[in-house]
């Protein structure tokens, strides 16, 4: 099953050290792959932390997501999850 979203990036400090690692961490914990993108631009494997943190993603830019594979939905919600949350909250 593939399913796409689209989040706005909250953390201040976009996609780039904790929340990186943490939205790589979920995606390897998921049976499912998935693609990140900002808008116009080629996605990359959400699963590689070079690749995620070259995005240049910044707070309140919207990333793209698709995942294919039975954990599709459950790693989309989690994704959205570490992407919405203000980073002093997720690191708590």
């Amino acid at each position: 099953m593939t399913l796409e979203r689209t989040v706005e990036i909250v953390p201040e400090a976009g996609l780039h050290a904790r929340p990186a690692a943490a939205f790589v961490e979920a995606v390897t914990d998921h049976e499912a792959e998935v693609s990140a993108a900002k808008s116009g631009e080629d996605p990359v494997h959400a699963g590689s932390m070079i690749a995620v943190t070259s995005l240049g993603v910044g707070q309140g830019d919207e990333l793209h997501l698709v995942a294919d594979g039975p954990d599709a939905e459950a790693v989309l919600d989690e994704l959205e999850r570490i992407l919405t949350t203000p980073e002093e909250e997720l690191s708590a």
